[in-house]
């Protein structure tokens, strides 16, 4: 068993990153629904959606729940969702999905850790400037 993975995104940007991801690594490695929550959704029946996905994903590892932006409706939809099985990481980005689904085995506390460190690692600002 491992862990469940629940991608809660505005528009397709969660279908983009996750379609994307398991091309570059080659299958999909967790157990993973994606679920889009635009702005003007009705967040009572995402919300029901979601606990549903949250049944199906959550094998008794727990489940990992990456949004696209803190503060947005998808994570405030995911914040309603948290519990001793389930952690909520904001600011999905590709590194972050990389690294997440490079490591399936580890358990949720673990692969939330490597979502964090994926998705800073993954940000950096670089300069054509010379010395």
């Amino acid at each position: 068993m491992s862990v469940g993975l629940l991608i809660l995104t505005h528009s397709e940007i969660g279908h983009s990153l996750y379609d994307t991801a398991v091309a570059i690594v080659g299958s999909a490695t967790l157990q993973t629904e994606i679920l889009v929550a635009s702005m003007d959704c009705n967040i009572e029946q995402r919300l029901n959606e979601a606990r549903r996905i949250l049944k199906q994903l959550d094998k008794g590892q727990g489940v990992l729940i990456l949004t696209d932006m803190y503060g947005a409706t998808p994570s405030n939809i995911a914040s309603e969702l948290l519990s001793k099985q389930t952690i909520l990481v904001s600011g999905i980005n590709l590194p972050m999905l990389l690294r997440v689904m490079n490591y399936p085995d580890l358990n949720l506390d673990e692969l939330a850790e490597k979502a964090v460190t994926g998705g800073q690692d993954g940000v950096l600002a670089l300069t054509a400037r010379g010395n």
